[in-house]
């Protein structure tokens, strides 16, 4: 594509967060396997998936705005870049080394490219990169995708087209939609003032925990939250982040006045007017935050806080979506990590219902996924599908060690952990 591909609000708002780093584990067939084999046609297939995704295989491009002041312009350059990357790693680690540990090892972080980068970086590093990492019994296939070119769900759609092209399955189930939205009667070229430089974050010293829910106490957790608010409209997700919310904020001791949050990172796709493709390929997020004095979240029971986020997914309405929207481009910012996604809240990202476990390279169903370093901070909480299905969850938690501590001591959360 030889014309730049303008970015939309939710894109340039990016800048300054990580990529988005998540894997895949699985076990090396004891025999027949051959690394240099897999590589091929990991390589060919990523080729293949390009030509859907193709913003993917460019590289950003900053220009100078046409109004002179010191402004700028940050657009996609797909005509005159090197392309994605193909990396093959190895380490001297066994599939029980990754999981065995209570704690996500450390060691994890080396099986993603683009350690620490932030989007900005994409200027220079590629948008994508697939690192293959070779264990003694195991391989570990793990994707770094730029978050200013897309969300969590164009991710996961381009991870699922890239395993139907490497298992021969073409035409791919779900084409991308490359046409960026921007409002009615928006310029395409928007401009990023000059005071919107792009920020480096560094995460605090944090633990990394998986939490198994499986689908009997995620029925048990919803139930009960739909029965103390009198309702049946509560969902699932809802319920287990109300579980969630409440248990970190009593782990973090809190004063009963200070306000803690609970923010949900919500698809705006069905929530337009009219609605955007399901494949539309980009950004269209909003981390939703409900809050409450801490006192008043712990003294209500687990419907209570339920019922505060049920409203507030209710209540994310075309209206504000496009509201967000517009007044942004009143006053374009990016975000800064510190300041959007504070230590005193709780942010539930990704989401289980992707078939991330339907992904598959030739080597069976995956054991485990993990992530990278890449958007850490206290309170970040990552949902995925539980391996064994059936409406299970896994929750990745990170905090600071005393607080994991104390949420490992929570009566009310760790009775519902499997």
């Amino acid at each position: 594509m030889k014309r730049p591909i303008h970015l939309p609000p939710w894109d340039l708002l990016m800048l300054s967060v990580h990529y988005i780093q998540k894997g895949h584990l699985y076990p090396k067939p004891s025999a027949g396997f051959h690394i240099a084999e897999f590589l091929r046609r990991i390589n060919h297939s990523l080729s293949l998936t390009l030509s859907h995704f193709y913003p993917l295989a460019g590289r950003l491009v900053t220009s100078n705005s046409p109004h002179d002041d010191g402004s700028y312009v940050v657009s996609i350059d797909c005509a005159n870049s090197p392309g994605a990357r193909l990396i093959h790693a190895a380490a001297d680690l066994t599939i029980s080394d990754v999981l065995s540990p209570t704690y996500v090892p450390v060691a994890v972080q080396s099986f993603f490219d683009h350690d620490r980068a932030i989007n900005h970086d994409g200027h220079t590093m590629s948008l994508v990169t697939i690192q293959v990492t070779e264990l003694i019994d195991g391989v570990f296939v793990g994707c770094s995708f730029n978050h200013a070119v897309g969300d969590g769900a164009s991710f996961w759609n381009f991870l699922t087209a890239l395993s139907e092209t490497y298992r021969g399955k073409t035409p791919i189930s779900r084409p991308p939609v490359n046409n960026r939205w921007f409002p009615e009667g928006c310029n395409q070229i928007i401009p990023l003032p000059a005071d919107q430089i792009p920020s480096r974050y560094e995460s605090p010293k944090l633990l990394e925990r998986f939490f198994h829910f499986s689908a009997e106490s995620i029925g048990k957790i919803k139930s009960k939250a739909n029965y103390q608010s009198g309702t049946t409209k509560i969902s699932s997700f809802q319920s287990l982040s109300a579980l969630v919310w409440r248990g970190i904020t009593r782990a973090r001791n809190f004063p009963a006045e200070k306000i803690t949050g609970c923010r949900l990172a919500t698809n705006n796709r069905g929530r337009m007017d009219p609605p955007l493709h399901p494949d539309y390929f980009g950004n269209s997020i909003n981390p939703m935050r409900t809050s409450a004095a801490v006192g008043e979240l712990l003294r209500n029971d687990l419907g209570w806080a339920a019922w505060r986020l049920h409203e507030a997914v209710v209540g994310h309405s075309d209206e504000k979506i496009k509201g967000f929207v517009s007044a942004w481009l009143e006053s374009p910012v990016v975000y800064r990590m510190e300041q959007v996604f504070d230590t005193d809240s709780v942010m539930m990202g990704s989401s289980p219902r992707f078939d991330k476990y339907g992904i598959e390279f030739g080597l069976g169903k995956a054991v485990a996924l993990r992530s990278g370093y890449a958007n850490k901070f206290s309170g970040k909480v990552t949902g995925y599908p539980g391996r064994d299905g059936g409406g299970s969850v896994d929750l990745e938690i990170c905090l600071p060690p005393a607080t994991m501590a104390a949420l490992e001591s929570d009566e009310e959360f760790m009775s519902c952990v499997s």
